[in-house]
């Protein structure tokens, strides 16, 4: 039975031109209470239900009733940031988010709240229902997102940040590592390296954070497949045993020159390692990173990397929210390139090894 509390933001009306849940339940094919569960996540629904309902509701039109007979309510000052919560969390890269973006609402007169995916999608269904915030940004947004079917229903201007690889009609911003992958093989094949191991994170990634790591590995076995360089792929957790293991399995009289390491948790544990084994950087071994600006910073040997733009996605985030409350429709999913920032990390590669890196520890295929 359907609860009535569940589909309380029907609006009265059908048959006026209004779109009902029950609309959307009949031209999606499901039950009321279905909608209704997909809207305010208190029940888990399977992703292709889940994708026809989106559907449905952004067909026809579908708005939860506010409560107010104002076309245009009283704004309430303040922009929501959704953020599921991960295991794996990237803290500078965050940090650096929500530093830029508290900036530049403020300059723009508004507060920013911050909601936790801690209860699937109920927190960020209560924002949006009680117009607790004028829009909303969603963090780490991915393919399929449960978030999304409620900022539709809701109607209030989004902005998805992430990897969506469907944008909903939806503001986006999305990164493209392709690019940066091939820019940090290049930087070290100009140096004369001929074997660089890849040291990513766990393969059991949120999806969006998969997609970023597959981009870049895309990007990274193109060029190394261009410039006729060996590219091994190696995950390592980021604890000091792991990375012991990896760089004694990969680090051998014939192993890499350089490392990628793409993770920043792992990096500062990487060149601790390389110290404890009495390797020199760049003299003896090559690295690069893919961090935050601020975890590059606090490194003892200022290292190349690729930076994530997390401050420039802070800001546009916001702009694009503001924009869309000052009337300014949500335009084609905007790109953020990640960009190669050389620093002292990385040098010439060493004559005494040739580096053909084969058969020393790396799980992933070869490329080149």
């Amino acid at each position: 039975m359907t609860n009535p509390r569940d589909v309380a933001d029907e609006p009265g009306g059908a048959g006026r031109g209004v779109v009902t849940i029950t609309d959307v339940a009949n031209a999606a094919g499901v039950s009321a209470s279905t909608v209704s569960y997909v809207i305010t996540g208190k029940r888990t629904i399977s992703p292709a239900t889940r994708r026809r309902v989106e559907q449905t509701i952004r067909a026809l039109g579908y708005r939860r009733r506010t409560g107010s007979p104002s076309p245009s309510p009283a704004r309430a000052g303040v922009l929501a940031v959704a953020v599921p919560p991960h295991g794996d969390r990237h803290v500078g890269v965050e940090m650096e988010f929500f530093s830029a973006a508290a900036g530049a609402a403020r300059g723009r007169g508004f507060d920013l709240l911050l909601v936790t995916d801690d209860e699937g999608t109920a927190g960020l269904h209560r924002v949006t229902s009680a117009a607790l915030a004028d829009a909303v940004i969603v963090l780490d947004a991915g393919d399929g997102d449960p978030r999304v079917p409620v900022l539709l229903a809701s109607g209030r201007p989004a902005v998805l940040v992430g990897a969506p690889g469907r944008h909903h009609g939806l503001a986006a911003l999305t990164l493209d590592f392709r690019p940066a992958g091939q820019a940090v093989l290049d930087h070290l094949a100009d140096f004369g390296h001929r074997s660089i191991a890849h040291l990513g994170p766990s393969p059991t990634l949120p999806g969006h954070r998969r997609r970023y790591l597959e981009d870049f590995t895309e990007g990274l076995r193109a060029a190394a497949a261009r410039r006729g360089v060996e590219a091994l792929s190696q995950p390592c957790e980021p604890t000091a045993s792991d990375i012991a293991r990896c760089l004694g399995e990969l680090l051998t009289g014939t192993g890499p020159t350089a490392l990628v390491v793409h993770d920043e948790a792992a990096l500062p544990l990487v060149m601790a390692t390389l110290r404890t084994r009495g390797l020199r950087v760049p003299e003896d071994v090559s690295v690069a990173a893919v961090c935050s600006a601020t975890v590059a910073e606090h490194q003892r040997i200022p290292p190349t990397a690729v930076v994530i733009p997390a401050r420039e996605l802070g800001a546009l985030a916001v702009d694009r929210a503001v924009r869309q409350l000052d009337g300014t429709p949500a335009t084609e999913p905007e790109t953020v390139l990640p960009q190669l920032v050389v620093g002292e990390s990385t040098g010439a590669a060493p004559t005494g090894r040739a580096g053909n890196g084969r058969g020393h520890g790396g799980s992933g295929a070869a490329a080149g």
